[in-house]
């Protein structure tokens, strides 16, 4: 408990959502081998993906226009993939993958926006560059889903390269590929897929030489503003002896 009586669970979640926001996207990433794509394993995987998206949506709260627009988004995402979770249609699986696009590239956008509108680095924004990387890769993981289903065969692999690429699989290639450690074992043969694929990779460097190179000069100017305001409060207390 904390000292107003507040649970330390609760303040975390209202002091760092970013924070639980990113350990539930990385408890997916384990999650997601271990469930089936079909049947009762599919309902467990969109109640886990209801709940990633509700706490994006926390996450990224703002002003009232920007929750609406990821509320709205958020639901439309979810009430797709449930719907076609009972009641699988090609539509409803674009429909889908859309709009978790558009709602991950929303949710990451103010992520950065809050990133950037501070001069101090708090703990929330440095939990925020995890979870904001994590947000992107999921964006253009459900990118290339809508992508793979307009285009069939634009993703191959070495193991049953005659298959659709699974969504553990393309999230693999998303991360790899943002985080510019290569393109894994799956590789983009046609020319759409290709260009998504070097989009991402420039954002992936994008966002290293903005973000992450601006929140550690933060954090290395606080240290020497420290140092430096402790050199003078020295300097004046010897001063006063």
């Amino acid at each position: 408990m904390g000292e107003t009586g507040e649970p330390a669970h609760g303040r975390l979640l209202f002091r760092h959502p970013s924070a639980i926001l990113l350990g539930a996207q990385l408890f997916g990433v384990l999650l997601y081998p271990f469930v089936p794509s079909s049947g009762a394993g599919r309902v467990v995987l969109e109640v886990f993906g209801a709940l990633v998206l509700a706490l994006a949506i926390w996450s990224v709260r703002r002003s009232a226009g920007q929750v609406w627009i990821s509320i709205a988004l958020g639901v439309a995402a979810s009430s797709l993939s449930i719907i076609d979770a009972f009641h699988h249609t090609w539509g409803l699986a674009f429909g889908s993958a859309v709009l978790h696009a558009l709602f991950y590239f929303w949710a990451a956008a103010n992520l950065m926006i809050y990133m950037l509108a501070d001069r101090y680095v708090t703990v929330d924004e440095l939990y925020a560059v995890g979870a904001t990387f994590t947000l992107v890769a999921w964006a253009f993981a459900y990118v290339f889903t809508a992508l793979q289903m307009l285009q069939p065969g634009c993703f191959i692999a070495a193991v049953d390269s005659d298959e659709p690429r699974t969504w553990v699989e393309l999230l693999f290639l998303s991360f790899t590929n943002l985080s510019s450690t290569g393109l894994s074992d799956v590789v983009p043969i046609t020319e759409h897929a290709r260009s998504v694929v070097m989009i991402e990779q420039l954002a992936g460097l994008a966002y290293v030489a903005l973000f992450v190179s601006r929140l550690v000069g933060l954090t290395l100017g606080r240290s020497i503003r420290a140092a430096h305001d402790r050199d003078i409060a020295a300097e004046s207390a010897s001063s006063d002896d």
